[in-house]
């Protein structure tokens, strides 16, 4: 169902970039703390902002080991998850082959990474839920789908103990549509993958 639930690196560096008012710096927490809380792994979290709070770049860094993180800050990232162009393109000579690139993509249309890229619309599927806000919550689902670098349980947990209290139930399905869609692109690319060496896909 994802790409790492039995063979979770040993330290895993996860850069998540976008613009104020996105719920980035939320999103880094919720993560970090389903790592910590949920699955009692190590995890740090730094984070940074732009000249303005709402409309200026932010990026949160989150560090997730099975040992003491002994250096809080992002080296190079394993996991990149862009929300804005612009925070795409700070990051993304940092990436290599065997990392992992997550996008907004109606935000992020512009991308040339050398390593896997997955890309939903976020916003878009957010605004559809009626609150454009979730976006970052859908975010989370998708990527705890497609990464495998938190569980499912601890990141709904999570959601539910870092959102607005009333609004529970519309993050859970946000959180849900984003991890259901990333379910889907991951079979979706099994099922290439399995075409390309000849298979019959069904």
């Amino acid at each position: 169902m994802n790409t790492t639930d039995s063979t979770v690196a040993t330290q895993q560096e996860i850069i998540i970039t976008g613009f104020g008012g996105q719920g980035i710096i939320l999103a880094g927490r919720i993560i970090g703390m389903a790592a910590s809380l949920g699955d009692n792994r190590e995890s740090t979290l730094t984070q940074a902002y732009g000249p303005e709070s709402r409309g200026g770049a932010c990026n949160a860094q989150v560090i997730i080991s099975d040992r003491p993180i002994h250096y809080p800050y992002v080296k190079t990232p394993h996991i990149l998850v862009a929300m804005s162009q612009a925070g795409y393109d700070k990051f993304t000579d940092l990436l290599t082959a065997d990392a992992i690139l997550l996008t907004d993509q109606d935000l992020v249309p512009k991308t040339a990474a050398p390593c896997p890229h997955y890309a939903i619309s976020a916003t878009r599927m957010a605004e559809g839920l009626g609150n454009k806000m979730m976006a970052n919550i859908i975010m989370i689902g998708f990527f705890t789908a497609i990464t495998g670098a938190v569980s499912k349980q601890a990141a709904q947990d999570m959601v539910l103990q870092s959102v607005p209290k009333g609004t529970e139930e519309k993050n859970t399905n946000a959180f849900n549509k984003g991890y259901d869609y990333g379910v889907s692109t991951l079979k979706g690319k099994e099922k290439r993958a399995a075409g390309k060496t000849g298979a019959i896909a069904s």
